[in-house]
């Protein structure tokens, strides 16, 4: 029986300006937010049946406070090791710009998950909702944070 070897992660897709996280681990940290989001929502909706848009509430909190704070992770980002940031300066985008995205979310979404899928022939590996905030994802080990959540 041989042991399997280490293999190293695959290395971060790479925009005209630097380095980008990749579709997949983009995917995988938008499904764990989902799956929290989804538990918490859960709870929340047995706690008190009243509160019609409770989800909606709590993924707009949820995306735009972490994304919007300095280290710019939600959860599911910072399991996978990326983080969004400001295309100009690299800093982040501020909770203003979070909001901003969150809504695009729901345009990317429309035709079909276009705009999620939009990264993968974009120069800069954008998605519409990253382009609505002039934000993009990138590698944690490229652009470190500082602390979490910031």
């Amino acid at each position: 029986m041989t042991t399997p070897e280490y293999q190293a992660p695959p290395a971060p897709t790479q925009g005209p300006s630097g380095p980008r996280a990749s579709f997949g681990r983009r995917f995988v940290a938008a499904l764990l937010d989902g799956i929290i989001l989804g538990i918490v929502g859960g709870i929340l909706t047995a706690l008190n049946r009243k509160i019609g848009y409770a989800d909606t509430l709590l993924s707009l909190a949820y995306f735009t406070y972490l994304e919007g704070s300095p280290s710019g992770q939600t959860i599911g980002k910072k399991a996978l090791g990326i983080r969004v940031i400001d295309f100009g300066g690299g800093g982040s985008i501020g909770h203003g710009r979070a909001f901003i995205r969150w809504i695009g979310r729901f345009v990317s979404g429309i035709a079909c998950l276009l705009g999620y899928f939009w990264m993968l022939w974009d120069k800069e590996k954008q998605t519409w909702h990253d382009k609505f905030a002039n934000a993009v994802v990138v590698p944690e080990s490229a652009y470190p944070v500082e602390s979490w959540p910031g």
